[in-house]
């Protein structure tokens, strides 16, 4: 299994050529420990709160993903949203942030679908990472992974991941 999920935020570099790294917590949970039920798709898709640091001073905006790289068919992606303004410090439990872009996930709909894995797997472990970029990424409203990946290419300049797991 891979230890990155997606590789959002982990290629090119943008203008700057340094990647800062960027702290990323949970009051829900800590990195590579479980994430609790009430965050989960059968408990109604409440995000978890968020809270991050050591945003670069050159970003421009934020994006920040969820994404299963233990899902049966590959990487299944929970969470996107683009266009987080970077003096923003976290999101709290279940929060829209104000002015950002929100794409699909592969649930088919906009916003946070939490965990699911199937019954009887071992727990999936669940990338949560925050990308700086040093451009704006251009996404719009319902924008897919694949664009995403597209839009930042050559524009991040840091990159934080929190790991939790969840298994049913």
């Amino acid at each position: 299994m891979r230890e990155e999920a997606g590789c959002i935020g982990t290629g090119s570099v943008g203008t700057t050529g340094v990647m800062h790294e960027i702290e990323m917590r949970s009051a829900a949970f800590n990195d590579h420990a479980m994430i609790p039920r009430e965050y989960s798709h059968q408990a109604g898709d409440v995000s978890p709160p968020l809270e991050w640091t050591g945003v670069p001073d050159e970003a421009v905006e934020l994006v920040l993903t969820c994404e299963d790289p233990d899902a049966p068919v590959g990487t299944f992606v929970h969470w996107l949203v683009a266009g987080i303004p970077p003096e923003t410090g976290g999101v709290d439990a279940g929060e829209q942030v104000t002015d950002a872009v929100p794409g699909r996930n592969d649930y088919g709909t906009a916003g946070y679908g939490g965990p699911h894995p199937p019954p009887g797997d071992d727990p999936h472990r669940y990338f949560f990472r925050l990308t700086a970029l040093a451009e704006p990424s251009g996404l719009r409203p319902g924008f897919t992974v694949d664009d995403l990946r597209e839009a930042v290419e050559e524009k991040v300049v840091g990159t934080g991941t929190l790991v939790g797991t969840f298994g049913r």
